[in-house]
């Protein structure tokens, strides 16, 4: 982990409450709690097993609506995750950056892009992974398209992180967004380039991200300007 983003100081301007951005944390945390535990399945591996995306199966497009069962699973493999801290983490980044995503697209056109950032993510991920018998679970390519909506919303926002330090828990700091998210997807890729065989789906981080900077374009509210000058407090 580069770094772990806990707070923008960006109040919404929009909408009352980020509805679905919560909601989206709460169905995250209840399926795991649910189904990927031992608290209520006693083999939640067959659950992930049935519902992550193996990028093998991923039918052409000419033959999608034949296998459509099958590309569900570019939309529930989302909602998995493989333990507490990759749960955790995940909700950590939508929560700071989601809000204001959804406050400049409204609640219903927010769900639509989250699910299409996730799709997206999984089928560049499903094109580039070196692995394609490794199911792909996790929210983080929905999430990196909000964090990529987010830069071209809102790149001057101040936004505080905790930095993994030697010898201390975490050093918190403060900078512009476009420079945490540039950190950020610059080390996606690095990582994409030199650990491809890694277990982490550096591919789904940039085809999300990728995803959100495009589909934020047309998906914002009318009226709402790209590249605010805001810089918080």
């Amino acid at each position: 982990m580069v770094f772990l983003p806990v707070w923008d100081l960006n109040p919404l301007k929009r909408v009352r409450f980020q509805y679905v951005t919560v909601a989206i944390i709460a169905l995250n945390i209840i399926i795991y709690v649910l189904f990927e535990t031992n608290l209520v399945l006693h083999s939640p591996a067959r659950f992930i097993n049935a519902l992550s995306l193996k990028p093998g199966d991923v039918a052409p497009f000419d033959s999608f609506l034949r296998h459509l069962p099958v590309q569900f699973r570019l939309v529930t493999y989302m909602f998995l995750h493989g333990s507490a801290w990759h749960l955790i983490g995940n909700m950590i980044f939508l929560f700071v950056f989601g809000d204001n995503v959804e406050d400049a697209m409204g609640h219903v056109r927010f769900a639509v892009f989250y699910l299409l950032c996730g799709a997206f993510a999984a089928l560049v991920h499903s094109a580039m992974t070196l692995t394609p018998g490794a199911p792909l679970i996790g929210a983080s390519g929905a999430i990196s398209g909000v964090i990529g909506a987010y830069l071209m919303l809102h790149p001057n926002v101040r936004v505080w992180i905790l930095v993994p330090i030697a010898n201390l828990p975490f050093l918190p700091l403060r900078f512009s967004a476009a420079f945490v998210i540039g950190v950020w997807i610059v080390y996606q890729i690095a990582n994409a380039i030199y650990l491809a065989k890694d277990a982490t789906a550096w591919w789904a981080h940039i085809g999300g991200f990728v995803a959100g900077v495009l589909l934020v374009t047309v998906m914002k509210r009318p009226g709402v300007k790209l590249f605010d000058a805001a810089t918080g407090v």
